[in-house]
């Protein structure tokens, strides 16, 4: 996996540069669709290194992501044999695939939520999402309050506790992730018996 690695350190040197604005804002839209390097080390780096500016670079990551998995979307729903498929494949994630399809004939928007904030692959959720012809606008919505939380959430960290948080959020990003998925199911779970 030296190749990731390296792509991994390629993708951070844009920190330190005028474009590292832009080059998140790409990255965000590539890792929701195709790209294997999540937005959050990019992130991350400009947060501390400008933190004045961590909400700007977590809006720019949000809007980035759900572009990015419109764009995943269109894949599985136009192009899923001659794109997605290459692509999952690619990652590895071709097992994984049937199982994210039954979680959204099952949950919808759930499912693209616990995806977006969580550490799980976001293309396969945005290519599977199109193949399963999910609502388009409730894929959008899903997307943006759950990649929005995610980046918002890291930048909030680093904006009060600058490095603290940058060692915290890498220490604990997985445990954080789940316990907001599980808050987020909750969720779910209350407003459907509310509705009722």
């Amino acid at each position: 996996m030296k190749w990731l690695r390296k792509l991994y350190n390629w993708v951070l040197s844009w920190a330190d540069t005028p474009y590292g604005e832009p080059v998140l804002f790409l990255n965000a839209f590539a890792e929701s669709s195709f790209f294997p390097v999540p937005p959050d080390a990019l992130l991350i780096a400009l947060a501390l290194s400008k933190p004045k500016r961590s909400f700007r670079y977590a809006s720019v990551s949000s809007i980035g992501s759900v572009l990015g998995g419109a764009f995943g979307y269109l894949i599985g729903l136009l192009l899923l044999d001659s794109v997605g498929m290459p692509i999952l494949k690619a990652y590895g994630l071709m097992d994984k695939y049937n199982h994210v399809s039954a979680l959204y004939n099952q949950y919808n928007a759930l499912a693209v939520g616990l995806a977006g904030f969580t550490p799980l692959p976001y293309k396969l959720f945005t290519i599977a999402a199109g193949a399963c012809k999910i609502n388009f606008l409730v894929f959008i919505i899903a997307s943006f309050v759950s990649r929005s939380a995610r980046f918002f959430f890291v930048s909030a960290l680093l904006y009060f506790f600058g490095e603290k948080a940058r060692d915290f959020i890498d220490k604990y990003f997985n445990w954080l992730a789940l316990a907001f998925g599980i808050l987020l199911v909750g969720g779910f779970m209350v407003l459907k018996f509310a509705v009722k």
